[in-house]
């Protein structure tokens, strides 16, 4: 599909727009785009909430397919459900994005900083938060490319019991329930499920399924025992298996293998809000929280390899407001420790070495942050941030941001922003052993300035148009796939020269008669790395994403939803030479019926066409699939 077919695309849904927009519908919702909750007007980033309609009414079983539909997000999910699954961001690596479960950071220490969305289930969830661009002067080292804030649900009724039971293709099934209490000064709910599947053979040969499991328990609660103070405690625990193959004889051919992983991870989070009344207009943020995460690799049953990691942090923020709030300001203080663990078995490989992958590794760091938000008039609005980390294995990083937005009489919106962000080496480029991958102790960490230029229009109430260009320049950008020149194994290095993403990104929404909504997304990226005097793309970086949403609420009883996705030819490591991977368009169906005030039926149809495709050399994704579900309130 060429650039200029997805534009005319664009231009015909938004001239067939008829229905006006109920901006009751669309009120203004908090996120996690401060050190302190903001409305989504105030900010100049680019923003988009999942909200838990959206992800019911979709009947989804893997939450990274939501994603997909986001402008700047480009998902690899290596086959079947539970795989390994990446999200790169404006052309970002995987690791340069925050995952937050209620505010916890959850990316994995002990599998590369990144957040595996193949362990994750879609249920329980009351809104998903998406920051695009950087925001390390608020969040650190792992919020390079944006934040993902992953909201639970609380209880909505005095006393309520909910259910749900899933099956479809491939001996799918997904159940669960959840309990909720509340009154004024408490409220607490607590979710389990489970969801299991015989999954599919992923490799190009072979017949062996593979399968996957995972576990779920997520509880939320909140305590306000008067008007100045609240306490918050969040807990979330996923536990499972997934089996998975591998290029064994190193021929860039996924072979058909009896391999599993068992993963674990919990995270706990106690939060503390206190409105001074001695001094006004004085709040205190408390933030404690801690997240283990084990991941266990077998080979015919037999352990391969053990990694662990934890992580505890504690934020304190405390916000000043004057002129009826209008101005704000906040200092973060914010102190966190990192342990890393490997295990496994040591060869000796004679001339080459001892192949030893057992490993211990701490570190630590203590950060401090001011942010100022307010605004020159009733048009014009503005931030300030900075950040300074001192880390106890690196150089002491410090970033900064700045955002201004005007805002015209009719309510369209002009915003930028501009700063500098930087991720620091992960345990596993710096440590790890992996098969024929070695670590590199050391390591530079990357650091990269970002510019970006947006609007949001709302024309007329009838329909909804964003759009947004950015720019960033990285150094020092890791390359997990470089050659040891002794060895002659993999390990990691920075690259030399500087490497550019720059894009654009479209989205519209649009309401039309009949009670029919359009959701449209695209995005054009260009991502690109110094190598041997020449730019080269980036892996795993289709240029060219774009997808279509219609929902019809056909009436309050019953609504019908039809996505189409489609991504363009993407290049892929196969050593020594790239290959380039097909473009492809997925159809998706999805329809649910409220059959009383207490049963709804979902019905979902992926990959409606039954394509044959692959986001990763040599595995082959999902076919065809169904599922149906009844879900049970009282």
């Amino acid at each position: 599909m060429k650039i200029y077919n997805l534009f005319l695309i664009f231009t015909f849904y938004i001239n067939i727009a008829h229905g006006d927009i109920d901006s009751e519908s669309y009120e203004e919702v908090v996120v996690s785009a401060s050190l302190m909750p903001i409305s989504i007007r105030n900010s100049a980033n680019s923003i988009t909430v999942i909200t838990a309609d959206e992800i019911e009414s979709t009947a989804i079983v893997d939450l990274s397919d939501l994603l997909r539909d986001i402008p700047g997000f480009a998902v690899s999910r290596s086959g079947v459900l539970g795989a390994q699954t990446q999200i790169r961001v404006r052309g970002s690596e995987a690791n340069h994005i925050l995952v937050l479960l209620d505010g916890i950071e959850a990316n994995n220490s002990s599998q590369n900083d990144e957040f595996n969305w193949g362990n994750i289930s879609a249920l329980d969830i009351e809104r998903i938060e998406i920051i695009r661009g950087p925001q390390s002067s608020m969040f650190g080292s792992d919020a390079m490319s944006g934040v993902i804030n992953i909201v639970t649900k609380k209880a909505q009724e005095k006393i309520e019991f909910r259910g749900f039971a899933e099956y479809g293709s491939f001996d799918t099934s997904n159940e669960g329930m959840s309990i909720g209490l509340k009154d004024k000064k408490y409220n607490a709910r607590i979710g389990l499920s489970k969801l299991s599947t015989e999954g599919e053979n992923i490799s190009r040969m072979g017949t062996e399924n593979d399968g996957y499991e995972i576990n779920n328990l997520n509880f939320n609660s909140n305590w306000i025992p008067s008007k100045n103070l609240n306490f918050a405690y969040f807990g979330h625990k996923r536990f499972g298996e997934n089996e998975y193959d591998a290029d064994v004889n190193f021929d860039q051919l996924i072979d058909d293998q009896d391999n599993h992983a068992k993963f674990n991870n919990s995270n706990l989070g106690i939060k503390i809000n206190y409105i001074n009344t001695d001094i006004k207009n004085l709040e205190h943020s408390l933030f404690f929280t801690k997240s283990d995460n084990k991941n266990s690799d077998y080979n015919e049953n037999i352990i391969q390899n053990i990694t662990t990691s934890n992580k505890n942090q504690a934020r304190l923020v405390n916000s000043y407001f004057w002129e009826k709030s209008s101005q704000r300001t906040s200092i973060l203080m914010e102190h966190e420790d990192e342990e890393f663990k490997q295990e496994g078995i040591v060869y000796d490989y004679g001339e080459y070495g001892i192949f030893d992958p057992n490993q211990h590794r701490n570190r630590s760091s203590k950060s401090i942050a001011i942010e100022h938000r307010g605004g020159f008039n009733s048009n014009i609005s503005f931030a300030v941030s900075a950040r300074f980390d001192n880390n106890s294995e690196f150089k002491n990083g410090t970033t900064s941001r700045i955002e201004l937005i005007y805002t015209t009489p009719n309510n369209h919106r002009i915003r930028s922003t501009y700063g500098s962000a930087i991720k620091n080496p992960t345990f596993t480029e710096s440590f790890g052993y992996y098969t024929n991958f070695i670590g590199n102790p050391n390591l530079k960490p990357e650091g990269s300035k970002n510019f970006e230029l947006g609007f949001d229009l709302d024309l007329d109430n009838k329909y909804l148009l964003s759009g947004t260009f950015f720019k960033s320049k990285l150094e020092n950008e890791i390359d997990g796939n470089a050659i040891d020149p002794i060895t002659l194994g993999y390990t990691a290095r920075n690259l030399d020269g500087l490497s550019k993403r720059q894009g654009v990104e479209l989205s519209s929404l649009i309401l039309l008669k009949g009670n029919l909504n359009l959701n449209f997304s695209y995005t054009y990226t260009d991502s690109t790395q110094f190598n041997n005097d020449n730019y080269i793309d980036e892996v795993r970086r289709p240029k060219n994403t774009a997808s279509m949403k219609i929902l019809w609420n056909k009436s309050k009883a019953s609504s019908f939803s039809l996505n189409l996705r489609y991504s363009d030819e993407q290049i892929d490591v196969v050593y020594p030479d790239n290959v380039i991977l097909p473009s492809y368009t997925v159809i998706n169906f999805g329809s649910r019926f409220i059959l009383n005030n207490k049963f709804t039926l979902n019905i979902s149809l992926n990959n409606l066409l039954d394509k044959e495709y692959e986001e990763i050399y040599g595995y082959n994704a999902l076919g065809f699939s169904a599922n149906v579900g009844i879900r049970y309130k009282y």
